[in-house]
């Protein structure tokens, strides 16, 4: 069985990931990477023939009236606010609940090999902290909420608060906490080296802390000194290990690859500055063309790891690109511009994430993984808000300007496109209808995304077809999004399952084979059947292997969005066929008339009528279910991890869940409506 498991992942992966993952974990348990990354440390600082510990300066910073001006007296409030309570000693964990910063251990500390082989554990104590500050059981042992606070996220806060301010506190909080840090976690040893992207993300931090604290009366020559240091034993952890990232294709190596080559532009004198900025530009120009495609979506799947891989993209552009005179006197080009074919798909991702960004809220569905991931905090926005980002990226790599000038783009710099204006003009060929051919947007109220995805199958979420409803800004029909990798059973991820998205479950199987708790097989494959301004036909073949096509066409008229799912079976087979919604925690009155089913959704902004029919109605069972309760339908047992919603990581907030379930040997249809009513 193992075997035969080893050769359909090969199969559906591909044989150089699968090769590339064996020889990371042999070079593991061979004691080959101890060997290597205690030898890159203990060589890091051989005598140079230069001193190379004088940091770059990479980033042209803001001026103080730029960002007042664009702050204005509440937006400054909130920074300062926000950054008190950093000096205080709490940060907020994924964008939600203010947690204590924690940058050491009260254990003694192993090489990182031991925690990735199993040899060491962190102990259960380390993350009572955090999970009584989330409201997680205290069973709850996820590495990633050890790894947050380490990433140093919050120091963008503490430095965009002192440029502002100029308040030294500010200053004296970032070095603080960096000692803390420095001191409890040398290099190699503890969790906090496991893995290379966690490594790159700090490293990439602690060289815009560098720039952005340079003036303050509180970095003595000392601290600057050891500040460069470590950003030179961070990027030498990286290429030992950068295996794994490329086994992963996915954002690792992209991030991998950003933190070596800010580390060489950083420090161009460094003896491996060469061999860092070469494979950093190598694998930032293979990661962009290669993760991105034809449409613009990245290869994760993700709403934020689609926005992360575009932030990693504007830190790229916005680091200088001129030539300095190094220290012996000769100039040096310190940075390599990205390949045209990079720049392309970075501004087809730019133009996905987009149509996708609700115009109101700034919300986006909650599609795919959703851990938290936000490398660049440079404003004040909600952790959901996607509109700095795609505001930065869209003037950087498109010349457009969606959204009214924030702060990000002041970080980033981005007054011009980097493309060439005959590149510029191609582009606009593909229109955003080509690009989301599944989104339907008939007014400037509201919206929808119906997911099908065909071509690049790496799917983390079993959510094909699932259906995405905004109105004036509010998501009507909601994806649950993740919540947690590893909590203890049922919460070690279940809102990847189909069940839980808002689509047709054929059977209560999953549409793909689940193979671990982060990798599905036997990719469902979608694609759009028809396609209009106001109707989407699609289908998808996940059920092939139960003998069943399902096709969902929506359609908008006037204030009514309609939805229609076909299931159409080749056998006489007895099927049982779920469909499911999830829908947001407002009052609501539910009332069954003759052939159909209406909830009345009390919505911020008016009343919401959803109504549901079958041509088995008198056969359909109906159940919903509000944070694993059940409040209609029947008594069977309920899954507590039902009728939730998580919109960011280890947060998870009450939903309504509706189901209505039917079993037939014949074709099945489900019709349900969404209403508006001012």
């Amino acid at each position: 069985m193992r075997l035969k498991h080893l050769l359909k992942t090969t199969h559906q992966l591909g044989f150089t990931q699968v090769a590339l993952f064996a020889l990371y974990k042999l070079g593991l348990k061979s004691g080959y990477y101890r060997w290597a990354t205690n030898h890159n440390a203990s060589n890091n600082y051989q005598t140079p023939t230069t001193d190379y510990r004088i940091l770059n300066t990479p980033f042209t910073i803001p001026s103080r009236e730029e960002l007042l001006k664009i702050l204005g007296n509440e937006g400054t409030k909130t920074l300062l606010t926000e950054a008190n309570n950093i000096v205080n000693g709490k940060f907020c964990i994924f964008g939600s609940e203010l947690v204590e910063i924690k940058l050491d251990f009260n254990h003694p500390l192993s090489y990182w090999t031991d925690y990735e082989t199993g040899k060491a554990k962190i102990p259960n104590i380390e993350y009572q902290i955090l999970n009584t500050a989330l409201n997680l059981p205290p069973s709850t042992l996820d590495l990633k909420l050890i790894w947050e606070p380490a990433r140093f996220g919050w120091a963008f806060t503490l430095g965009r608060a002192y440029h502002v301010s100029g308040d030294e506190k500010y200053a004296q909080a970032f070095w603080r906490y960096f000692e803390i840090f420095d001191a409890g976690n040398p290099v190699n040893m503890g969790p906090h080296w496991m893995n290379g992207q966690e490594v790159a993300i700090r490293l990439m931090t602690f060289v815009w802390t560098a720039q952005v604290f340079g003036v303050s009366s509180e970095s003595t020559n000392q601290r600057k000194s050891r500040l460069v240091q470590s950003v030179a034993e961070h990027a030498a952890r990286i290429p030992s290990t950068i295996l794994y990232a490329r086994s992963q294709n996915n954002n690792h190596i992209t991030s991998e690859a950003a933190g070596l080559y800010t580390a060489a532009l950083a420090l161009p004198d460094h003896p491996q500055a060469e061999k860092w900025r070469k494979l950093g530009i190598k694998w930032l120009n293979w990661s962009f063309e290669n993760q991105i495609d034809e449409n613009g979506e990245y290869i994760q799947h993700s709403i934020t790891y689609h926005r992360l891989v575009l932030q990693l993209a504007l830190w790229v552009n916005t680091l200088n690109t001129k030539s300095t005179k190094g220290h012996e006197g000769k100039s040096k080009k310190l940075s390599e511009p990205l390949r045209p074919l990079c720049l392309k798909k970075i501004s087809l991702a730019t133009r996905w994430l987009a149509e996708l960004t609700d115009p109101i809220s700034g919300n986006a569905p909650n599609l795919g993984a959703n851990d938290g991931a936000y490398l660049f905090p440079l404003t004040n926005a909600d952790f959901r808000d996607f509109r700095p980002v795609v505001n930065a990226a869209s003037r950087a790599f498109l010349n457009e300007k969606p959204f009214p000038e924030d702060e990000m783009s002041l970080w980033f710099k981005v007054e011009d496109s980097k493309l060439k204006e005959k590149e510029l003009s191609n582009l606009q060929t593909f229109k955003p209808s080509n690009l989301q051919p599944s989104n339907l947007k008939p007014s400037t109220d509201t919206w929808a995304h119906l997911r099908v995805v065909d071509g690049n199958l790496r799917l983390a979420h079993a959510g094909q077809l699932h259906f995405d409803l905004w109105w004036k800004g509010e998501n009507i029909t909601l994806d649950p999004g993740t919540y947690l990798y590893n909590g203890e059973m049922p919460w070690d991820n279940p809102f990847s399952a189909t069940e839980f998205h808002n689509t047709v479950t054929v059977n209560r199987q999953d549409q793909m084979t689940r193979a671990s708790k982060f990798m599905y097989l036997d990719w469902a494959s979608g694609h759009v059947v028809e396609r209009s301004d106001s109707r989407i036909v699609a289908e998808h073949n996940g059920y092939r292997k139960l003998g069943v096509v399902y096709r969902r066409a929506v359609s908008f008229e006037k204030n009514t969005w309609r939805v229609e799912d076909n299931l159409i079976p080749n056998t006489k087979s007895l099927n049982t066929y779920r469909l499911h919604w999830l829908l947001p925690n407002w009052e609501y009155e539910l009332e069954s008339r003759e052939k159909s089913i209406e909830i009345s959704l009390l919505s911020p902004h008016g009343l919401v009528k959803i109504t549901f029919h079958s041509l088995l109605f008198t056969n359909m069972q109906l159940s919903t279910v509000r944070a694993g309760e059940l409040l209609h339908g029947d008594t069977a047992k309920i899954s507590p991890t039902r009728g939730w919603y998580s919109p960011t990581y280890g947060v998870k907030i009450p939903a309504l869940s509706v189901a209505l379930e039917v079993a037939s040997s014949d074709p099945v249809k489900f019709a349900s409506k969404f209403i508006f009513q001012n």
